[in-house]
């Protein structure tokens, strides 16, 4: 079969061997390709020749007597009665895929690929256009196609940069804003129409195509990225406010629309600063079709969600919390993705990114598709991701859902619906390794960067570094925290005495991982209602619950995560489709929940005896763990240097427990830094005006002790003066 042949029955896998200029007996032959011509034209240094056409398919071809390589032309092309245009010919340009980056892809060891493949606008030689360059090792051939061609595949066609798998093309002319897809044949002949998996911008749902992006944006951030780079998030405070983008705050003047990247950054870093948080934790950014998946079906890993905005208004977000000195937090999923056609699903008609096996390719649970892990490409391509992101847009952290999914082979999975490992056992190794992986490059490139995984399992030393064995997250979501107290919190107080150890078995282990204290979405949709609505009782002990709730999590040792919302207590489940219940803040009882827990953020951060040892049992002692019939629970916590401490008292029942003895560590005057039954936040006033004064009676195993007033549903946060 000709060259000519070849390249008409899409089969060329290195178009440029064929098509451009290429030395023939002492002259420059130049072919071409245009199925549409009716005549083409090539000017080479003020020299022009006709190319004669020499397929019937649309190759043309000519030679330029005296010429050298590398040779300067361009191309006019004669369309009839559509008109001539002048071009560069994308065949005449070398490889923008150096031999060092194919290596380092063919490896899986190239840390930075996006730099290389995905669409760059760039110059070369003078002419400015794109560089594409995409992964697809089982494609018998690829061609850019978007409207700069007519999504003609034909006329576009990559070459096979060898067995690295990649094909690459420099499409002088196309730009910024340009619309592409790739077009693959597959090994079975069949065309498939995909998005790129680099794509740094996409077309808003529901179109699917990746569109060209040069970002201009111009970073403000570098004194707080320094900062970052000197500090670790295990020793100061971390209150993190979780927020979907699409549903935080709708625009009712304008049809309810969500919040642009621009107005969420005045708006929400603003809310965010008042409120006391340290960090915002967004819902995935990612690209993704489907809304309903929150973000957790991720078709474009390397584009954020077009919805809000361009990629570089996203970094104006982000460069504006930084401003307001709250830390950018991005869910990330490397455990699965959808089966859409566009997007990695049999990306080159086989199973490329993830498993052909479905007992491991397959996810029983969500109907996606998970990843290969002992791929090196495709780890190579999440690795590249997470620092992309970190580096890109400057997150200052990673959290990783579902981990847990991705550390057993047999996640919800019934016997003989999955393959054990080489050991016989049910740990997926490869995914081990990857989240190692992980970890280590996104530490050691990003100092400072929090990791955090969602991983409700005993696995241990997930927290813990790799060279201790462990998988080298900075934090650990605590489920089973979560799980128990909020089990406690929706018993009656009359039932609350047969829970206690509920409350309580979370220090049994609270010092074996990093952990984060998570009140987050999951736990308000699917029918399992708002935070409020978990909570027994009345409406006003409803209300007094969730306040004593969270003045007991911001005392707990563990960083803080709280959902939007539950600040101010949302009534109503949480829907992606409207915003929250805002106008619920005109109601005193709403707008005094929301002040306490500013008021928790506050005296948290000023407080380091509440996070300088989250980490140390030594930091936290019980004063009274088993008063299980009075439901109180009493606890203190102290300092590195021992200089500061503070007392934790809750009576978790309705009823006020007047001149009851509470053991204190030190004598003098202890101060009420916080009672959740305060009028303020909409409680009913009761406490120890302002303080109380030890007395040199043993109590509780503790040398002082002092008659306190334990308000009904409420908690006293205790410092000596």
């Amino acid at each position: 079969m000709s060259d000519a042949d070849r390249l008409l029955s899409r089969q060329h896998a290195d178009p440029h061997a064929y098509l451009g200029a290429h030395p023939e007996n002492g002259s420059v032959v130049v072919r071409a390709f245009h199925p549409a011509a009716a005549h083409v034209t090539v000017s080479a240094g003020g020299e022009r020749a006709e190319l004669e056409q020499v397929h019937p398919g649309g190759v043309f071809e000519g030679r330029i007597d005296g010429a050298k390589l590398p040779l300067d032309y361009r191309l006019e092309v004669d369309y009839g009665e559509s008109g001539t245009v002048t071009i560069d010919d994308p065949y005449r340009f070398l490889p923008t895929v150096g031999e060092l980056d194919v290596y380092l892809l063919g490896e899986g060891r190239h840390e930075e690929l996006w730099q290389r493949l995905g669409a760059h606008v760039r110059e070369i030689d003078g002419v400015t256009g794109t560089s594409f360059a995409v992964w697809a090792p089982s494609a018998r051939a690829v061609s850019v196609v978007g409207d700069f061609n007519f999504w003609d595949g034909r006329i576009h066609p990559m070459r096979s940069l060898g067995s690295s798998g990649i094909w690459e093309l420099f499409l002088p002319g196309v730009g910024h804003g340009a619309v592409y897809k790739y077009e693959i044949i597959a090994p079975d002949g069949e065309v498939r129409l995909k998005a790129d998996p680099v794509a740094f911008a996409t077309e808003v749902p529901p179109k699917t195509a990746s569109v060209v992006h040069d970002s201009r944006y111009e970073w403000a951030d570098e004194e707080w990225l320094e900062e970052r780079r000197k500090s670790t998030a295990l020793d100061g405070p971390m209150a993190i406010y979780e927020v979907h983008l699409g549903s935080w705050r709708l625009n009712p003047l304008e049809g309810n629309r969500s919040l642009t990247y621009l107005e969420l950054a005045d708006e929400l870093s603003a809310y965010a600063l008042d409120m006391g948080f340290t960090h915002i934790e967004l819902l995935p950014v990612m690209a993704h079709p489907f809304t309903g998946s929150w973000g957790y079906q991720v078709t474009g890993y390397f584009a954020p969600t077009p919805r809000f905005g361009s990629p570089d208004d996203f970094k104006a977000f982000v460069d504006r919390l930084h401003a307001n000195g709250l830390g950018v937090i991005l869910d990330w999923v490397p455990a699965h993705f959808p089966r859409d056609d566009f997007a990695l699903a049999r990306f080159d008609g086989t199973a490329l990114y993830e498993h052909a096996d479905p007992r491991r390719g397959a996810h029983p649970d969500w109907g996606t598709l998970v990843f290969n892990f002992g791929r090196h490409e495709v780890r190579n391509f999440l690795v590249a991701n997470a620092l992309f992101w970190l580096r890109e847009y400057h997150a200052d952290g990673i959290r990783v859902d579902a981990v847990a999914s991705m550390l057993y082979l047999d996640y919800s999975r019934e016997e003989g619906e999955w393959v054990p490992n080489r050991y016989g056992g049910n740990e997926d190794l490869e995914a081990v390794e990857f989240l190692k992986e992980f970890n280590e490059v996104a530490h050691g490139r990003e100092p400072g960067i929090v990791s955090a995984a969602e991983e409700s399992t005993a696995w241990p030393g997930v927290s813990r570094p790799t060279y201790l064995g462990g998988l080298g997250f900075g934090f650990k979501w605590n489920m089973g925290w979560m799980h128990d107290t909020l089990e406690y919190f929706k018993q009656d107080p009359v039932y609350r005495r047969w829970h206690h150890h509920e409350l309580t078995f979370s220090l049994v282990y609270a010092f074996t991982e990093n952990f984060i204290l998570p009140l987050s979405h999951d736990e308000v949709v699917h029918g399992k209602g708002s935070l409020l609505n978990k909570m027994p009782g009345d409406r006003w002990q409803k209300l007094a619950n969730l306040r004593a709730l969270y003045a007991y999590m911001w005392a707990h040792p563990g960083k803080k995560l709280l959902f939007m919302g539950q600040e101010f207590a949302q009534e109503a489940e949480w829907s992606h489709e409207r915003s929250l219940d805002w106008h619920l803040l005109e109601q005193p009882e709403h707008a005094g929940i929301q002040s306490l827990v500013r008021d928790l953020n506050r005296a948290y951060k000023a407080e380091p005896a509440l996070w300088e040892m989250d980490y140390d049992g030594t930091g936290f002692w019980w004063i009274e763990a088993n008063a299980a019939d009075d439901n109180v629970v009493a606890f203190a916590r102290r300092t590195k240097d021992s200089e500061r401490v503070i007392v934790f008292a809750a009576n978790l029942s309705p009823v006020p427990r007047h001149g009851y003895r509470l053991g204190l560590p030190r004598s003098g005057r202890w101060r009420e830094a916080l009672n959740t039954d305060s009028g303020y936040y909409g409680g009913s006033d009761q406490g120890n005006l302002g303080g109380i004064d030890a007395e040199g009676i043993a109590w509780h195993g503790q040398p002082f002790s002092a008659e306190v007033t334990l308000p009904p549903l409420g908690v006293v946060w205790l410092v000596p003066e």
